[in-house]
């Protein structure tokens, strides 16, 4: 009786530590980014998004803001395709080179987040669902020599111009028509499938506002778009509760609007400028604290994802993750002779150092490698620093390396960054 007893508690033992274990197991991460056109960050609040709002509650929600650094050497167009290609690339327009949307020449030598995706995980799915084609075979790249052939394991897109089921009409409800073909598609593939990184890519609400401005057409639009959201957002629910997967969930704009009347965009006005985001995910001290822009949606992506791209990638990148660790923002230089003069925000007030480092030379705008150069160290927590920058060069490349990011700057000679 004994023997009996103690095998049954192993047997027992056992069991609780498989179910344990089971609890323990670490989830499959996934992760979806939507981007709905033309939303100026004081839009929301002027019509009904609850969609939003339970993300947001969920999780987080800041105003962001696009355009670079304006009157600098980032100074970046608010305009649709070139919002998009900083998201997917996390550098502003002088590195990934989409001034328009006609997407003439892009870098890729900048890579989006699915070549990133994909270098790491080539056997992991990747999806887009998409309002406008060229997202996928002009931004992305697919099957190009300049991306390495990347290849998107699944494609809900080209709409646009099938004129036959969406006959283009003046008020643009056939846009509306593909929105909610898209959308309903993503969800049900979502569910059903989970791929595991998908880009989803929502037209109509930038097309009223073109047509109507601030108007209730826009608002409308806006309330529409956050039905789709909804309907998306819910797939991923329902992947959470019924499989042992965690996902990330991000809804972006692309741009502002003119302040005059909503209609239009492309210039360096608060309001053009003036985005959001939306995340099923507390942000971290920065995205709470700060006005994060969209180029900080693409490192959030790399580190939920647990993606290692080169370090020569890293340099480049133009933004710093909303979750997890940030230690400084804002880094900017002044050349005053031989001096170089560094400032930067602190978001930590420890006494960890930081080290900078400078390159002569933007190689990795062809393909190649830039060789950085230790300048020395400072405390993070001073938000200053000066070094003698030595021999003179057409650009110096600064380098600031914390314990948990990098972040980047440019300077010339005859051109400063304030």
């Amino acid at each position: 009786m004994k023997f009996k007893i103690t095998s049954m508690a192993m047997m027992l033992l056992l069991c609780s530590y498989q179910m344990i274990a089971q609890e323990d197991r670490q989830k499959e991460k996934k992760l979806v980014f939507i981007i709905v056109d033309g939303i100026a960050a004081d839009m929301i609040p002027k019509t009904s998004t609850p969609n939003l709002d339970a993300i947001s509650l969920k999780g987080d929600f800041s105003e962001a803001y696009v355009g670079g650094g304006k009157g600098t050497y980032s100074e970046t167009p608010t305009i649709s395709a070139v919002g998009y290609n900083s998201l997917l690339t996390g550098v502003w327009v002088n590195k990934h080179n989409v001034y328009g949307n006609e997407i003439k020449q892009p870098n890729y030598n900048y890579p989006s987040i699915f070549r990133l995706f994909t270098n790491d995980f080539p056997e992991k799915q990747t999806a887009i669902f998409s309002t406008w084609e060229d997202n996928r075979t002009k931004l992305l790249g697919e099957n190009l020599v300049g991306t390495n052939f990347l290849k998107i394991d699944y494609a809900f897109d080209g709409f646009e111009k099938d004129t036959l089921n969406f006959p283009h009409d003046p008020y643009r409800e056939y846009i509306k028509n593909i929105d909610k073909k898209v959308a309903y598609q993503a969800a049900e593939y979502i569910q059903n499938e989970a791929p595991d990184l998908t880009w989803v890519y929502l037209e109509f609400s930038d097309d009223m506002g073109h047509g109507y401005g601030d108007s209730p057409q826009l608002y409308n639009a806006i309330t529409f778009e956050d039905e789709l959201i909804g309907k998306i957002y819910e797939a991923i629910k329902y992947r959470e509760s019924n499989f042992n997967e965690d996902w990330l969930f991000i809804v972006t704009t692309d741009h502002g609007r003119t302040a005059k009347d909503g209609k239009r965009h492309g210039g360096q006005s608060d309001r053009e400028r003036s985005t959001w985001i939306a995340m099923n995910k507390k942000g971290n001290s920065y995205f709470k604290e700060q006005i994060p822009g969209i180029v900080d949606i693409l490192p959030t992506m790399i580190s939920f994802l647990e993606l290692y791209p080169e370090t020569s990638v890293k340099e480049e990148l133009d933004g710093v993750p909303l979750l997890g660790m940030v230690d400084a923002v804002g880094l900017s230089a002044n050349l005053d002779g031989a001096t170089l003069k560094l400032n930067w925000k602190a978001l930590s007030d420890t006494d960890t150092p930081a080290k900078f480092y400078v390159a002569r030379t933007n190689n990795v705008k062809y393909g190649a490698k830039d060789e950085y150069e230790l300048l020395g160290s400072a405390k993070i927590k001073n938000g200053t620093a000066e070094f003698n920058i030595g021999k003179k060069a057409d650009i110096y490349k600064i380098l600031m390396e914390t314990p948990n990011h990098r972040l980047n700057t440019w300077i010339t000679p005859t051109q400063t960054n304030n």
